[in-house]
């Protein structure tokens, strides 16, 4: 991609203000609303629900990315979806049947995606590339914002570069965690199309200026 998609993550907004959070995302210029949904088990950290996204959706235009970070994914996928997704990424780590849960995703009318935390390889996510529409990279271990990236995790969004080009796929690359003007570059070297930022995005004075200095890399 010429220029890399901003997906500021309201998981650090204020969560008492998330109406105006996801319209200072709009306001700012970005491309996407990233939501992280966790459980407290997969991950430890409890944040939102279906209603959550449905309350929220008449606040922007913009598509809803809706991360599972949860134990058994398919138990939800169809609220998240009425709620008002348009992408919904679940953890391979979360799983059995992944195709399944990519065919459900689909069946709905959404866009599916594939997320691994840190310590799982890429390799194991060979069988799905053709079927999903993203592919996200935790740059971080998932549950908390304000975490500093893991730049090991920079080898695996190479190594999923190379898996694309290889078998000439369309899928997209996001990286989360850790996103800030001064990692957004080696990110983006690495091959990310998706910049997917918290803690950076809302504790910025002039966010508008933030998301263009984001997309210049």
């Amino acid at each position: 991609m010429n220029r890399p998609l901003i997906a500021p993550s309201i998981l650090s907004a204020n969560f008492s203000k998330l109406g105006e959070a996801v319209s200072a995302i709009q306001d700012a210029g970005a491309d996407w609303v990233h939501i992280d949904v966790m459980d407290g088990i997969f991950v430890p950290n409890l944040t939102f629900g279906p209603k959550m996204v449905s309350d929220l959706r008449p606040y922007t235009s913009l598509p809803f990315d809706v991360h599972l970070m949860i134990e058994k994914p398919d138990q939800l996928i169809p609220a998240f979806a009425e709620a008002g997704a348009d992408y919904i990424t679940f953890h391979l780590e979360a799983v059995v049947h992944a195709h399944r849960t990519i065919q459900m995703i689909r069946s709905l009318g959404k866009k599916p995606g594939v997320s691994i935390v840190p310590s799982t390889p890429v390799s194991m996510l060979k069988e799905l590339l053709p079927y999903v529409d993203q592919v996200l990279i935790m740059t971080v271990n998932p549950g908390f914002g304000g975490q500093s990236l893991i730049e090991t995790c920079l080898d695996k969004i190479r190594e999923l570069v190379a898996m694309r080009n290889d078998q000439q796929l369309p899928f997209l690359i996001s990286a989360d965690g850790g996103i800030n003007e001064q990692t957004a570059a080696i990110t983006r070297k690495a091959g990310a199309d998706i910049l997917i930022t918290g803690s950076a995005f809302f504790s910025a004075q002039e966010k508008k200026k933030m998301v263009q200095s984001l997309r210049k890399f």
